[in-house]
């Protein structure tokens, strides 16, 4: 090719250069480094995938875009007017195509059983604190028959506020007040009973009078702590704290002990008084049928089992109990971080079998946390301490599956331990250290079996 090339801008533009060959036949060049100028229509499209970039970005398929857009509010002839584009679908397309994938990692998972240390380890002193009574009125009714009565009237105290209390949590769904019906309709009977059972263990006395004090004062507390006010307990129980804490110090006297026994009990039925009508007034929830009475006769019946169990470890090593008492606040605790962990062990696994494997590892932790401090605790109070930790074993691994609403397990083992427990010390009693560990081990080791083998499914945690 051959002649003058002359260069010149064609139209005032300055992003192209023709280049005009001597045979009049031209050839336009596109200069590097210079982008094509947009129209406008294309520039408002660039404009909308910049203010939409954030939600087209992670969109996995452009009709993702397209229901944004709609979602917009953008109509047909907006979309032909504006952008250029002959429908919804079009214009979604090309976004999707501008727009560069950007998947965001997810925001850190929050723990839906992340637990209150603080009220777990109140409730755990509210289980102990009660027991100052004895010292402050023991010698007062001071003998054995005094001594079975208000054991065996605790025992049915205890079976019913558990049957009462899981009844009363089923009845929480609808609603404060529903729970507080269930709980006026219940106590009452609860106390009455006890009483009775106090009473014909000794007869018109002193004993009775303070087993009757006991059974009223353990079903007010049962409804305070199903309601939540664990600090207004702690509060009613400040006569007998502080009538307890002057003992080593000096002698109250008679009247005096009994006073504040009785201003204690006065101030915690005042409590349940306050509380249940501030309940009473809520409004309901929602409606659901009452859940029937044989629903919570597992629960009643592990209670009276775990008092049976306590109170034979309690005959020989009053001190040891007492430890296990205020362990009950961690155990709480760990009820909820082993719920917690579950779920983060569900996020982490894959498969049914690793989930297993990571189950039986949460579960193993926690046990061994709740354990580990009752050793020492044991060894302080001059108890065994085989027997001591199989029997927290076998209570923390019973609550744990009644936590999900496995009931008749627990209450079946820890019926059993009991009954082998209550045999032996009826025919030699007390029962000796190694009656107690076969009986609780054989049960904390079939309770750890059902669990591992109940809640090592994905589907229990679900």
């Amino acid at each position: 090719m051959s002649g003058p090339i002359r260069l010149e801008p064609p139209d005032g533009r300055d992003d192209t250069l023709t280049l005009r060959l001597a045979t009049e036949s031209t050839m336009t060049l596109r200069l590097p480094g210079r982008a094509p100028a947009r129209s406008g229509k294309d520039a408002a499209v660039d404009r909308l995938a910049a203010e939409l970039a954030e939600q087209i970005g992670p969109a996995v398929h452009a009709y993702e875009v397209a229901a944004l857009l709609e979602s917009e509010g953008l109509t047909a002839q907006q979309i032909a007017d504006e952008y250029g584009h002959r429908n919804l679908f079009a214009l979604a397309e090309d976004l999707y195509r501008r727009v560069p994938r950007s998947f965001p990692e997810p925001p850190a998972a929050t723990d839906p059983w992340k637990p209150d240390p603080v009220r777990c380890a109140l409730r755990g002193a509210l289980f102990a604190l009660p027991g100052l009574a004895y010292p402050l009125t023991a010698r007062l009714w001071q003998s054995d028959r005094a001594v079975l009565a208000l054991v065996v009237a605790g025992l049915v105290s205890w079976a019913w506020g558990q049957g009462l209390g899981h009844r009363a949590y089923l009845r929480m769904t609808s609603g404060r007040a529903e729970a507080a019906r269930t709980l006026m309709a219940g106590a009452p009977l609860g106390a009455l009973l006890a009483c009775a059972t106090g009473f014909a263990i000794v007869g018109p006395s002193k004993a009775a009078f303070f087993a009757a004090g006991q059974s009223c004062y353990l079903t007010a507390a049962g409804i305070l702590l199903v309601l939540a006010r664990e600090r207004l307990l702690l509060g009613a129980l400040t006569p007998i704290i502080a009538g307890a804490s002057v003992l080593p110090f000096r002698e109250p006297g008679s009247l005096v002990r009994v006073a504040l026994c009785a201003l204690t009990l006065i101030l915690v039925v005042a409590a349940v008084g306050h509380c249940l009508r501030e309940a009473l007034k809520e409004p309901a929830a929602t409606a659901s049928a009452a859940p029937r009475l044989v629903a919570s006769l597992p629960y009643g019946l592990f209670g009276l089992a775990a008092g049976v169990l306590v109170a034979f470890a309690g005959q020989r090593h009053p001190l040891a109990v007492i430890a296990l008492t205020l362990s009950m606040g961690p155990a709480e605790w760990l009820l909820y971080r082993y719920r917690g962990l579950s779920v983060a062990a569900l996020r982490a696994t894959a498969t049914p079998a690793a989930f297993r494997w990571r189950s039986a590892a949460v579960l193993g932790g926690c046990l061994l946390v709740y354990l580990l401090p009752l050793f020492p605790a044991a060894l302080l109070t001059g108890a065994e301490p085989a027997p001591l930790l199989t029997l927290a074993a076998l209570l923390w691994t019973a609550l744990l599956l009644q936590a999900f609403g496995i009931a008749w397990p627990p209450a079946a083992v820890s019926l059993a331990a009991a009954t082998g427990v209550a045999s032996a010390g009826l025919l030699a009693p007390p029962p000796g250290p190694l009656t107690e560990l076969l009986c609780c081990a054989a049960a904390a080791l079939a309770l750890t079996g059902t669990t591992l083998h109940l809640l090592g499914r994905p589907t229990a945690h679900a």
